[in-house]
């Protein structure tokens, strides 16, 4: 007997029907599936008994290269309904698709990934023709709504169509090469029995060439006429189908083999619960149908009840939500639903006709945007209400349930058993406070951190310390919801056996990220002292070490650098003070500033995030100069060949006038500040604003204690304040107005008791008496009154040209 070919689209209850009355026909002996060939071993644990839908996990891990995979099931899959009528029916029921890690899944995180983008000209023409907007439309319209006669010619002409414009491409012809081998290999062991192939549509026409197997060489139509239309825009032209097939090797039980991961690497698959969101088109789903709420209803209870049901549903959402609708809206929206099932000639309403009707009747706004179903993709973002409700009713919110009975990786096993151990298991509704400086409770806290990094949800972390200095010692955690806990759990596991393991591994991939930067290396780091530093992450310190020395912006590299200096100075509570591998990070993330800032260029304004990376350096250097490559006395001469560069950006020479000024004179320059502040007032009074904000972010104390002891180095006479008092006093007052935002800002880095002793020097310095405190308080934003001051003296030397000044 020859093989079956059944190709069908992905989640399409149409197929379903197809699959399941194929078999109740034919009896085959054998039902060959597209899917992981690995799982065949364990088909008795995909048929327990569990609520769908569900998929199958498999991860892949080596030192080069981690891939993940999904290969989801509902009631309505053709793949399901082929595994369990195949199963009732008595035939040996067999999965023979590549397993996931293969290179052929490279890019694909989901293996039942339609080919549609590939044969999107195609399926165009064909929307075209029958005057639908989507794919979905189109498929609807040609086999939901349709009655089931003739279906499985109908999909044939389709599927033999579309892939006769397409190009496969490599990881296609490997797959289906090996998908081909185990059709032979099943027609040679079936004798007179059938055999019955149910895959995608895309590769049942390469499937019936590369099999060779007799009786299944005819001819398939690739036309339109031959979906049942008339008037096709013209012939489509095949090409080859291409790959291997012959050349796999058959296992022990004489069936193609398995290919077996590298002995270096990772790699499983286990079952996990799926959702109808995850399923849905509209939130990023890859494959088959949209809408599987909607659809489970099609595949229980027909078209015509699904449709009645998504009416009723999407007011129901509405209504719930204060939504506005009437009965009359209803009746409406019923009666459009109906009048365009009509029109467009579907026998029974398909979803696109409830859906149309529902927006025709409810809403009366206009739209900046297509409907979404009218394309594919994910919802945007500020959506009509009424659509957000419609994509919601369609989706549908159930999510799938596991066995009892079924295995679960090692490491559900490991934190089940560390949860029940520390007191952490007493349900997802608990709340915990810890003291970091017990070790229980910071061996909790490591566990809850391990958790997070991983994305398991169930607690959220409210309070605790937020760097590596944060001298706070105790932290608490809140209950959160926890959907879908138990299949992150599981997919957590392909990172490794047991938490720490995997939190490990977690951490170290985040490193591995092309496109993370500084500030995302940062909270690696401190990430992983949260998490517990040992031997499993010295390798993840050694990424992290390795990575500060390619990037790029200052800023956010200085924050990696101010995190592992103050774990190394001052961690009290996580163990990882004076640590050799924090001392690597410290020294490269130094050296690479020093080179970027020395560098840099720019227009006026003030960098904050720069000017921290710049403390950064200062700290590195008085508090762990043994860690540096570099001298102190280096670091001070790189200071001040930037302080005296004039392409510099203005902030950032105060700020290496101010990290020279700290770290020590070069022989033979001057860390006087005033006669710098002169210097750099010519240039006006925003850059005298800039400078000084520089300046102050890195040596305020040093400023201070010159302003409090009357002078600067080498004998100055006049104070830093004396000088700053008699430029400010001697600028025209357009010149004040425009440069008083940045002085301001330059101001800002002093604290009060600073601010006050300065504002005392002031009073000083005009013999006044008052209090210092009271002058620095306003009635209102300093800058608005100066302005209002201008915009008075204006008006005044206005009135007095046109004589019309006040008497004196």
């Amino acid at each position: 007997m020859p093989a079956v070919f059944l190709g069908v689209r992905h989640h399409s209850p149409a197929c379903a029907r197809l699959v399941e009355r194929t078999i109740e026909e034919l009896r085959p002996a054998h039902v060959l599936v597209e899917g992981p060939a690995e799982m065949n071993a364990r088909l008795d644990e995909l048929l327990l008994g569990h609520e769908l839908p569900v998929a199958v996990f498999s991860h892949y891990r080596d030192g080069h290269r981690a891939a993940t995979s999904w290969a989801p099931l509902c009631d309505y899959s053709p793949e399901w309904v082929a595994l369990r009528a195949g199963r009732a029916a008595g035939a040996e029921v067999r999965f023979i698709d590549l397993p996931a890690w293969h290179p052929a899944f490279a890019e694909r995180a989901n293996r039942y990934a339609d080919a549609e983008v590939r044969y999107a000209e195609a399926t165009e023409r064909l929307c075209r023709h029958f005057a639908v907007d989507s794919s979905d439309a189109l498929w609807d319209r040609l086999f939901e709504v349709e009655p089931d006669d003739g279906l499985a010619a109908r999909l044939d002409a389709y599927f033999a169509l579309v892939r006769g414009d397409a190009e496969a491409d490599a990881g296609d012809r490997a797959r289906e090469g090996y998908m081909a081998a185990w059709v032979r290999r099943a027609v040679a062991a079936a004798g007179e029995r059938p055999v019955l192939v149910v895959t995608g549509g895309f590769h049942q026409p390469a499937l019936r060439a590369l099999a060779k197997v007799p009786g299944t060489d005819g001819i398939i139509d690739p036309s339109v006429e031959a979906l049942g239309a008339v008037g096709a825009s013209g012939a489509v032209g095949g090409r080859p189908f291409g790959g291997g097939g012959d050349g796999w090797p058959l296992g022990a039980d004489g069936w193609p083999q398995v290919p077996a991961a590298p002995a270096e690497a990772r790699a499983g698959s286990f079952l996990v619960p799926y959702s109808f969101r995850q399923l849905d088109a509209f939130a990023g789903y890859q494959s088959g149908m949209p809408s599987p709420g909607y659809y489970q209803q099609v595949w229980e209870a027909g078209p015509e009840a699904a449709a009645d049901g998504l009416l009723r549903t999407v007011v129901e959402r509405l209504r719930a939500r204060k939504f506005p609708v009437s009965t009359a809206d209803l009746i409406a929206a019923r009666s459009l639903a109906q009048g365009l099932t009509a029109l467009r000639g579907h026998p029974r309403p398909a979803r696109i006709d409830v859906l149309d009707g529902l927006a025709g009747a409810l809403i009366t706004d206009d739209l900046d945007r297509p409907l979404p179903w009218t394309s594919r993709g994910t919802l945007s973002t500020g959506s009509h209400p009424a659509v957000v409700e419609m994509v919601a009713a369609c989706s549908g919110d159930r999510t799938g349930r596991l066995h009892p009975a079924t295995p679960a990786p090692p490491l559900v096993h490991d934190v089940a058993a560390q949860l029940a151990r520390l007191g952490l298991d007493g349900g997802h509704g608990s709340s915990y406070r810890l003291d970091l400086t017990d070790a229980t409770d910071l061996e909790r806290s490591r566990v809850l951190h391990r958790l997070r990094v991983l994305g398991i949800p169930g607690h959220g972390r409210t309070a605790g310390p937020e760097h590596g200095i944060d001298p706070v010692f105790t932290e608490s955690w809140e209950p959160r919801p926890s959907p879908g806990r138990e299949a992150a759990l599981v997919e957590a596991g392909a990172y490794g056996a047991g938490l720490a393991e995997a939190a490990a591994a977690a951490l170290t991939e985040r490193t591995h990220d092309a496109e993370a930067g500084a500030d995302a290396l940062a909270g690696v780091l401190f990430d992983t002292v949260l998490c517990g530093v040992g031997a499993l992450s010295e390798q993840l310190l050694a990424e992290l070490a390795a990575r500060v020395g390619e990037l790029k912006a200052p800023g956010p590299l200085g924050d990696v650098l101010a995190t592992a200096l103050g774990l190394w100075r001052h961690d009290r509570v996580y163990g990882v003070a004076r640590g050799p591998l924090l001392g690597a990070v410290i020294d490269g993330a130094t050296g690479r500033l020093l080179w970027l800032l020395e560098g840099a260029r720019g227009a006026s304004g003030v960098d904050f995030p720069r000017l921290r990376a710049m403390i950064a350096v200062r700290d590195a250097v008085l508090h762990a100069p043994d860690l540096l490559a570099a001298s102190r006395a280096t670091v001070a001469g790189i200071a001040h060949r930037i302080s005296r560069d004039p392409d510099a950006p203005i902030d950032l020479r105060g700020a290496a006038f101010g990290l020279h000024r700290a770290l020590g004179a070069v022989p033979g320059t001057s860390t006087d500040p005033t006669e710098a502040v002169r210097t750099v007032a010519a240039a006006g009074p925003d850059a005298l604003g800039d400078w000084l904000a520089g300046l102050f972010a890195l040596a305020r104390d040093e400023v201070t204690g010159a302003v409090e002891s009357g002078g600067g180095d080498g004998g100055a006479t006049e104070s830093l304040v004396d000088v700053l008092d008699s430029l400010v006093c001697a600028l025209p007052d357009g010149d004040f107005l425009s440069g008083l935002p940045a002085l301001r800002q330059a101001f800002a880095f002093f604290p009060p008791r600073e601010r006050e002793q300065i504002a005392a020097k002031l009073l000083d310095r005009r013999g006044l008496r008052g209090s210092a405190r009271g002058l620095l308080r306003t009635t209102a934003d300093p800058l608005l009154i100066a302005r209002a001051g201008a915009l008075e003296e204006n008006v005044s030397r206005v009135l007095s040209r046109y004589g019309l000044g006040a008497a004196s």
